[in-house]
């Protein structure tokens, strides 16, 4: 599948362009992270992908079609969504709530199959949560609900899954365990978009990279090639360092902000 945008903008009625003349590529199976500071426009950028608000400007398309003539049912198909793990707002059950995933593919008015149930166990196994099935959502630690949502996209079967700051909020174990699953299923063959406010987390799995800048065009391209100590500084406005370490037998980089 071929996610495209072709100079996009965005702005509130009455108010200045969020952001303008966006364009990016994305193609699946492939990691593609986008990042800027507070108030740049990357949730809301998910937001108009995704139809939750309306482009002011420029065009996306699914494999050369217009997602704005997309039924919705198909467009939920191909793409899921994975948004902030909050605290859960209803006591279902992990498996209940993973089932929730297959309901576009479930017939109006329909009830989940047997296949459909096979379906979210597979997903609860692929996201590491099939012994935390039985249990209430809103008993969950953060990282284990964000886990559960993982789970809850991949039973929709997408092609790509679109992920609002997955590893936020969550310790170094967890966010290390959600980085290793959207790496993973990229390897599998899905895609993965996410907005995330760690540069270090975007150079570690992404294949390309989107940075949003204030006052000026974002800036797309291959991950090694955009996220650069140039780029992150005039993104988040302070002086950035990036260096390179030797752990586990290979280069791993690390991000620093200089006060």
């Amino acid at each position: 599948m071929i996610l495209s945008v072709q100079n996009a903008a965005f702005h509130y009625p009455g108010g200045k362009p969020l952001f303008e003349n966006l364009s990016f590529e994305l193609s699946t199976p492939s990691v593609m992270s986008v990042l800027g500071a507070n108030g740049a426009g990357k949730t809301t950028l998910i937001k108009c992908l995704l139809g939750f608000e309306k482009w002011t400007a420029g065009s996306e398309r699914l494999d050369g079609e217009d997602v704005s003539h997309m039924p919705a049912r198909r467009f939920w198909q191909r793409i899921a969504y994975v948004p902030q793990a909050k605290s859960a707002p209803f006591s279902y059950t992990v498996e209940e709530t993973v089932l929730l995933g297959r309901s576009v593919h479930v017939p109006l008015f329909g009830k989940p199959s047997e296949n459909d149930r096979r379906i979210a166990a597979e997903a609860m196994a692929a996201a590491g949560i099939e012994a935390l099935s039985q249990r209430s959502c809103n008993e969950l630690s953060g990282g284990q609900y964000q886990m559960v949502l993982i789970a809850r996209a991949l039973a929709a079967q997408p092609e790509l899954l679109v992920m609002d700051e997955p590893e936020s909020n969550l310790d170094f174990k967890n966010q290390l365990k959600v980085l290793q699953t959207i790496r993973g299923l990229a390897e599998k063959g899905v895609g993965c978009l996410i907005n995330t406010h760690y540069p270090v987390h975007a150079l570690e799995i992404s294949d390309k990279t989107l940075v949003m800048l204030p006052d000026a065009a974002p800036v797309y391209g291959a991950a090694r090639d955009v996220l650069t100590e140039e780029t992150l500084t005039c993104a988040f406005g302070v002086a950035v360092r990036i260096f390179e370490n030797e752990a586990q037998g290979r280069t791993v980089k690390s991000v620093t902000a200089l006060l």
